[in-house]
C-alpha cells in the first residue's frame, strides 16, 4: 500500500505526457545516431542520407498501416463498449468483488488473461474493464484511486509476448519467416522453433503463469484500505457518460427524424455483418484461433459491435465519438517509426541488441532480457525488435550452448517488460479511460520492478536450458 502511494507521488509527478516523451526520445535517438555515424567515419552526404531515412517511408511513415490498425482497434473497441449487452456484462463482472482491493485485483487479472490470449484484446478489454470498475467504485462510494484501476487494466501489456499472439514465437514456427528474420545460413543451422520449445515450454509456463498470479496480488497490495488514501481520485466527471459506454448512442424513442429507414434498418447491419462472420469462421477453421492477428481481431470487433448495436445509426454514432481518442496514436506512431528508422540506418540498433552478447552462458538469457528491455524503449514493436535482435541473440546462444527457444523467449520477455514505461502502447488505454500517463506511471513502475524480478529469477534458475528439449 505505502509503495503504491509513494510511487504515485514520486515517479507519477515527474512523468511527462506521452507526446513530450516521444519528442525527447526523438531528439536523443537522432543525436545518438548522428554521433554513431560520425564515429564510423561517415561524411556529410551520409548524415544527410540519415536525415532522409528519418523523413521517408522507412522512417516517420513506416507505421502508417499499423497506426490505422491501432486506431480501428480503439474506435471499434469503444463502439463495442457502447452496446447495451456488453454494458450489462461489464456491470455484472465489476459488481462481483466485495471490496476495493478485490476490484483492483480482478481488473489486473482480466487484463493479463485477455493479453495472454491476444495482445490487442488485452489492451482493449483491460481499458474497458478499468473504466467500468471506476464507475462501480464511484457508485459504491469507495475512495479508490481511479488511475490505479487504469494501471491494473494496462498490466497485461507486460505479459502478452508470452501468450498466444507472441510475435517472435509465432514467427519462429514458420520456415519462411525464420529465414526472413535470421537469414538463410543461421536459419538452416537453427531450423524452426516449435511452440513446445517457446510458448508451451516449462520456462514460459513458469514465467507467464507466475506473472498471472503475481499481477493481481501486486495491484491489490498497492490498494490502500478504505479511508487511508486521502488523495484518491475517482473517474473523471462525465467520462462514464461518453459514447465509449452509452452516452451518445441514440436511445429508443429519441431517433433523429432526419434519418431515413435505411439508416435504422437491421437488414443493412446483417448485410455487412454476415460476410464478416463467415470470414471469421473460415479463418478459425483454416488457421486456428491461436493464429489471431490484429486485422482478424479488428474484424471480430467490427462484427460484434455492428450486431450488438443492431442498427447502422447507433453503430456509427458510437464510432464517431470513439474517433476523438485517436489523437495520441496519430501523433506518437510516426515519431516512434522515425526512431526505428534512425536506429536501423545508423547501425545503432544492432549495437544495442548485442550489448550483452558477450556475457557467460548461464547469465545469457537474463542479460538478453535486460538488453531487450532497453531496446524496447526505442523500438516498441515486438516484430520489429525480433527482426533487429533475433539474429544476434540466436547466433550468440548457439555459440554458448543456450537453448534457442529460451534465448528467443528472453527477447520476448524484455520486449514486454518495459511496456510499463513505454507510452507507445498506453495511448489507446489512456484514450478509453480518460487517465493521464503521469497518473499511472508510478503504479506501472512498481509492477514492472516486481514482475521483472520474477522473470529474471526464473531465467537464472533455468540457466542455459537444454537445446532441442522443448516441453509441451
Amino acid at each position: 500500500m505505502r509503495v503504491g502511494l509513494a510511487a504515485r507521488r514520486g515517479l507519477g509527478r515527474l512523468t511527462p505526457e506521452p507526446f513530450v516523451i516521444a519528442a525527447l526520445l526523438t531528439a536523443l535517438v537522432a543525436a545518438a545516431s548522428f554521433v554513431w555515424v560520425v564515429r564510423a567515419g561517415a561524411s556529410g552526404p551520409a548524415l544527410l542520407e540519415l536525415l532522409e531515412r528519418w523523413r521517408g517511408g522507412q522512417g516517420l511513415w513506416g507505421l502508417l498501416s499499423f497506426a490505422m490498425q491501432a486506431s480501428l482497434m480503439l474506435v471499434l473497441g469503444s463502439a463495442l463498449a457502447a452496446t447495451p449487452p456488453l454494458r450489462r456484462l461489464l456491470g455484472w463482472l465489476v459488481g462481483l468483488p466485495r471490496g476495493a482491493r478485490a476490484l483492483v485485483a480482478m481488473t489486473a487479472c482480466v487484463s493479463i488473461v485477455a493479453a495472454l490470449l491476444n495482445w490487442s484484446l488485452g489492451l482493449v478489454c483491460g481499458a474497458l474493464f478499468a473504466r467500468g470498475a471506476g464507475e462501480e467504485a464511484a457508485r459504491r462510494g469507495w475512495r479508490l484511486d481511479y488511475p490505479l484501476l487504469c494501471a491494473a487494466g494496462y498490466a497485461g501489456m507486460m505479459t502478452w509476448h508470452g501468450g498466444l499472439s507472441g510475435t517472435a514465437p509465432l514467427k519462429a514456427t514458420n520456415p519462411r519467416d525464420t529465414v526472413e528474420v535470421l537469414g538463410a545460413a543461421l536459419a538452416a543451422q537453427v531450423g524452426t522453433i516449435p511452440l513446445s520449445e517457446s510458448l508451451f515450454s516449462w520456462l514460459n509456463l513458469a514465467v507467464s503463469g507466475g506473472l498471472l498470479l503475481l499481477g493481481p496480488l501486486v495491484f491489490a497490495a498497492m490498494t490502500p484500505r478504505e479511508g487511508e488514501d486521502p488523495g484518491a481520485r475517482s473517474i473523471p466527471v462525465g467520462k462514464a457518460d461518453e459514447a465509449g459506454l452509452m452516452g451518445h448512442v441514440p436511445a429508443a424513442g429519441s431517433e433523429d427524424p432526419a434519418l431515413g429507414r435505411l439508416e435504422r434498418s437491421r437488414v443493412i447491419t446483417w448485410l455487412l455483418a454476415a460476410p464478416m462472420i463467415a470470414a471469421l469462421a473460415l479463418f478459425g477453421s483454416a488457421q486456428g484461433w491461436a493464429a489471431l492477428d490484429l486485422n482478424t481481431v479488428n474484424l471480430g470487433l467490427w462484427a460484434a459491435a455492428l450486431l450488438l448495436h443492431g442498427r447502422p445509426d447507433r453503430f456509427v454514432a458510437a464510432c464517431e465519438a470513439g474517433i476523438r481518442g485517436c489523437a495520441g496514436i496519430m501523433l506518437l506512431f510516426p515519431l516512434y517509426a522515425g526512431m526505428m528508422g534512425l536506429l536501423a540506418a545508423s547501425g545503432l540498433s544492432a549495437a544495442l541488441a548485442g550489448l550483452f552478447a558477450d556475457v557467460p552462458g548461464r547469465l545469457f538469457t537474463a542479460a538478453t532480457f535486460a538488453s531487450a528491455g532497453l531496446l524496447n524503449l526505442f523500438v516498441p514493436s515486438g516484430g520489429g525488435q525480433w527482426a533487429l535482435q533475433g539474429p544476434i541473440v540466436i547466433e550468440a546462444a548457439l555459440a554458448r550452448g543456450v537453448d534457442p527457444g529460451a534465448a528467443m523467449m528472453a527477447v520476448a520477455y524484455g520486449d514486454q517488460w518495459t511496456n510499463m514505461l513505454q507510452p507507445f502502447w498506453a495511448a489507446p488505454l489512456l484514450a478509453i479511460t480518460g487517465a493521464r500517463a503521469r497518473e499511472i506511471a508510478g503504479y506501472c513502475a512498481v509492477w514492472m520492478a516486481l514482475g521483472g524480478l520474477w522473470i529474471v529469477g526464473v531465467l537464472l534458475a533455468w540457466g542455459t536450458g537444454s537445446p532441442g528439449a522443448g516441453s509441451g
